[in-house]
């Protein structure tokens, strides 16, 4: 009795060639295809972390710390306060010591750039990241009366500086992100540099840490049934000419 000729081991191992073979096939053009579309969806990668909702009339221009050497931030929230979308700029930014801070250097930056020192509010604090900032700003917005904002910080923080405010920020307080062109990351070809890549890569880590932070403080939330507050430390509030310090 004879087997039948597609049970036979060589031509099940024939079979078995030919189809890896046409995954090969496959995968190979699926990889080429990638590469003739890489610099599109690189561009679209970055168009994520953008968010530019354009300004409304707001109470204050809240300008997120550390600009870049070319203070970038600061223009765009010159721009917008000589535009006449709100009365004030908050110079926000982290202490580098007891005697200066980051605040200083942004409220530098707005007076090289034409905005009046009495248009501007001086907050300097000890936020180590975008979440502990937002929540100390949310106590300058809460003192002050605030409920229109307008944000501004780099392009590529835009939709993290968002998503962690929108969160942060007292019930009410209506929020507009506006993003600030970023001389070190170009959004169309953020690939070709080592610093666009690290900021890449830094705002992916960045993003995945916020939402597991803001995630674990929303299950505690639910648990508790009322949220636990912990303010952010602060350095100094420079208001009205007075010195705050919040312990």
């Amino acid at each position: 009795m004879t087997a039948h000729p597609l049970s036979h081991p060589c031509a099940s191992q024939r079979g078995g060639i030919f189809f890896r073979l046409i995954f090969l096939i496959f995968f190979l053009c699926l990889l080429f295809l990638l590469y003739l579309a890489r610099n599109p969806l690189l561009r679209m990668a970055a168009s994520f972390w953008i968010v530019d909702e354009g300004p409304v009339a707001s109470d204050a221009i809240v300008i997120l710390g550390d600009d870049n050497y070319n203070g970038d931030r600061a223009t765009r929230a010159a721009e917008l306060l000589k535009a006449g979308w709100a009365p004030r700029i908050v110079a926000s930014g982290r202490g580098l010591r007891s005697y200066a801070s980051v605040a200083e250097l942004e409220e530098h930056d707005l007076t090289d750039r034409g905005v009046p020192v009495t248009a501007i509010v001086r907050f300097a604090h000890r936020a180590e990241d975008t979440r502990e900032e937002a929540a100390a700003i949310s106590q300058l917005i809460s003192a002050r009366g605030w409920k229109r904002i307008i944000l501004v910080t780099s392009n590529y923080h835009t939709r993290r500086a968002r998503y962690i405010c929108e969160r942060t920020f007292s019930p009410g307080t209506v929020l507009r992100v506006v993003a600030a062109r970023d001389s070190d990351f170009d959004p169309d070809n953020w690939w070709h540099t080592r610093l666009g890549i690290k900021i890449f890569g830094h705002e992916l880590v960045g993003m995945v840490v916020a939402m597991w932070e803001m995630r674990r403080n929303n299950a505690q939330t639910s648990d508790s049934g009322a949220l636990e507050f912990r303010p952010a430390k602060v350095a100094d509030l420079d208001v009205s000419s007075t010195l705050l310090v919040y312990r």
